[in-house]
């Protein structure tokens, strides 16, 4: 059934627009007409704006689609997937169909692409497509994840489960996001804070300062000169110096995107960072811990779900240990025993899968392992915070009284002659 995009008029006078499914605009009409609204514009939005927008895109939208298709899904998108997951799975579990469940998502939509994107999915239902196919036309807010858990609930018969389990997988996603984000935000600012200060002093302020040192004629101590050179680089070069910033970045983000190679160094270097590189660790852990036990529990084939996780973890050298382990399992073998091969995890998870194995609860223990992981990041983060707080307070201190002893020094010195 097409979708039509509409402009019109309310009984009242106040103009009103959205979309609609019709067979053909004049049903459209006839639908939006017992709604009390009189069509002044309507258009198929699935065919024409297809056409125009396919027609209109250039090279730059073509790379913005691709890169969105291969980074993670953005907070904003994360909290609108794992809201109406949880809805769908409550609604199906009290016995609402599936359309008139898309129904009533459609209905409270906030967004016009959201709502745009149910009726699409509600459409492909109606024509007789399954839920995971339809989620499948939307790869940038339903991932792989998301996509054969639904296919293995629907096989299962329990796609309400199976939904309210992503859910839970979801939000556990983004409260780790978040305590990990929160960990780094105040370290990242007091970095940021301290280069523009320093950048500030060492640009304007201290120039000012040395040019008053230099017009006495008097020799200048070593540290002094040491400052003045530094402060006659920023001065000349500041521009030079930001734009190498923003160059290594781009350089580092590509690289860490388009080179496996260059990927797995880039991600194993910052594993073996101290203290941070501990936290990168348990936050991996924990995602692949609980991602293939969310997987596993909704009844993906264990091959099938180690080849989704490996590409859900976020870390090369994460993902390769999953590929190795999905291959070993492949050729026969239980699932501790490569696991432990491949010295990246803990010992401790090595011990736990293997217990897991043998009382044939493999998923409840990889379950168990991830909400333990969670806690130990909680503890991480904070001892992390409370390391480099102090660390960065002494170095800022460091430069700023390199920054007064080279000024004061000449100054004792003119005041002593």
């Amino acid at each position: 059934m097409p979708i039509y995009r509409y402009k019109a008029i309310a009984t009242g006078g106040g103009k009103r627009a959205g979309v609609i499914d019709a067979d053909t605009p004049r049903d459209a009409r006839a639908k939006l007409r017992t709604n009390g609204l009189l069509v002044s514009d309507i258009i198929e939005t699935n065919k024409r704006s297809t056409r125009k927008s396919i027609a209109a895109e250039g090279f730059f939208a073509r790379f913005q689609r691709n890169r969105s298709q291969r980074t993670s899904t953005s907070a904003k998108d994360l909290d609108l997937v794992t809201g109406v997951t949880r809805q769908l799975g409550t609604m199906l579990g009290s016995g609402i169909p599936m359309t008139e469940a898309l129904r009533a998502l459609i209905d409270q939509a906030d967004e016009r692409s959201a709502e745009t994107m149910f009726r699409q999915i509600r459409e492909r239902v109606n024509q007789g497509a399954s839920f995971a196919d339809a989620l499948e036309d939307h790869p940038s807010l339903f991932s792989e994840l998301y996509v054969n858990m639904v296919r293995a609930g629907e096989a299962a018969g329990n796609i309400d489960v199976v939904l309210t389990r992503l859910a839970d997988y979801l939000q556990a996603q983004r409260r780790l996001r978040r305590k990990v984000v929160s960990a780094l935000t105040y370290p990242c600012m007091m970095i940021g804070l301290g280069a523009l200060v320093v950048t500030a002093l060492m640009t304007w302020v201290v120039p000012k300062i040395t040019a008053m040192l230099l017009d006495t004629g008097q020799a200048l101590p070593g540290p002094t000169q040491l400052l003045v050179l530094i402060s006659n680089v920023f001065k000349d070069y500041w521009w030079l110096m930001f734009l190498s910033l923003a160059l290594l970045s781009f350089v580092f983000e590509y690289i860490h995107r388009n080179s496996a190679r260059g990927r797995l160094i880039i991600d194993r270097a910052l594993l073996r960072l101290p203290i941070v590189g501990d936290v990168m660790l348990k936050q991996a852990v924990a995602r692949f811990t609980r991602t293939l036990a969310t997987l596993l529990q909704s009844g993906v084939p264990a091959v099938q779900s180690l080849e989704i996780t490996a590409k859900v973890v976020q870390n090369r050298v994460i993902s390769d240990a999953t590929e190795f382990i999905r291959s070993r399992i492949v050729e026969g073998t239980d699932f501790s025993q490569p696991l432990k091969q491949t010295g990246v995890f803990p010992s401790v998870v090595g011990y736990m899968v293997a217990v897991g194995e043998q009382s044939g609860e493999l998923e409840q223990m990889l379950d168990r392992i991830a909400s333990s992981y969670d806690e130990e990041i909680e503890i991480a983060t904070d001892r992390m915070t409370s390391v480099l707080e102090p660390i960065l307070i002494i170095a800022l201190a460091v430069v700023v009284g390199f920054i007064v002893i080279a000024i004061v020094l000449p100054i004792l010195q003119v005041g002593q002659g």
